[in-house]
């Protein structure tokens, strides 16, 4: 860290204010709180968001994983862990999900079930599932504000009406707390059920849309669906009904990368969680994944 830089890169002033957003948005779960983003020395859309939340809650000698997309080794992944080692000395990081204390991550949440004591910060691009159905915030305020999803609800019909499913593969509608529907982010289906009553805080920063919001532990995550056509997680099924294994460390139980593989030409999938298929390779038949 250069002389004169701030633990953290942020101010005091910033620091002091992101924690009292994140405070008010546990004490309201699934609350979009405002606060000022301050410019960060990468493109907004780079996990600014995340990256003040991880910034102002971090402390030296506390321990941090750095995922992008299920990997620790990715571009994103590995310039965001350099920063912030770069600018908060004393820290340790990591990849494993079991030593961490801090984890921030994008599009994906660990398939290692979280404990009370650790918590996960998600990078938000678009926090508000209204956004595809009004487009004044002022207006989308008082839907919230009376939990009047109606309108994306409709959406969601539509969707059943011309596909016979609902079709959204990520940033899945899900409501907080019996209120609030929130965006969880980019996350797979297959993760959304991991908010539902985890032991974990899990705090989500928007960065260029300036909010954050929470969904705290214990607190029921529901996403919205109908009775007839129920939410549903993606199942990776082959064409004989059989559960596609990763082709590293042969788990069934966790979400899936596809690939093509450059010597036959074929697809092949792997763990998208690197941490979960080491782990996997190394103690054999998977344990349960969070997701169940």
């Amino acid at each position: 860290m250069s002389a004169g830089m701030q633990f953290g890169f942020l101010d005091e002033y910033a620091k002091r204010e992101i924690r009292r957003a994140s405070l008010k948005a546990v004490a309201i779960p699934g609350y979009q709180v405002p606060y000022s983003s301050r410019e960060m020395p990468m493109g907004r859309g780079f996990g600014t968001g995340g990256l003040q939340l991880t910034l102002s809650l971090i402390g030296p000698g506390e321990m941090l994983k750095v995922i992008d997309q299920g990997s620790d080794d990715s571009v994103n992944a590995v310039n965001l862990r350099a920063f912030i080692e770069m600018t908060c000395p004393g820290i340790e990081t990591t990849t494993s999900t079991v030593e961490a204390e801090l984890i921030q991550s994008r599009h994906r949440i660990p398939e290692r079930p979280l404990r009370e004591d650790q918590f996960l910060v998600l990078q938000v691009p678009y926090p508000d599932p209204l956004v595809i159905v009004e487009s004044s915030e002022e207006k989308r305020k008082m839907l919230h504000g009376e939990a009047d999803y109606s309108r994306l609800l409709v959406k969601l019909y539509e969707d059943i009406v011309k596909f016979n499913e609902i079709t959204i593969s990520h940033r899945y509608p899900t409501r907080i707390a019996d209120h609030y529907v929130i965006d969880p982010s980019p996350i797979p289906r297959w993760d959304v059920p991991k908010l539902d009553q985890s032991p974990a805080l899990v705090l989500l920063g928007a960065g260029r849309e300036k909010k954050i919001y929470a969904v705290p532990p214990y607190t029921k995550a529901e996403p919205i669906a109908f009775e007839d056509v129920p939410f549903r997680v993606e199942d990776f099924y082959d064409q004989k009904g059989q559960r596609r294994a990763c082709a590293r460390c042969g788990c069934r139980n966790s979400f899936l990368d596809e690939y093509v593989d450059s010597t036959t030409g074929e697809l092949v999938y792997r763990c998208s969680d690197s941490d979960w298929c080491d782990e996997q390779l190394l103690i054999g038949d998977a344990p349960e994944a969070a997701h169940g």
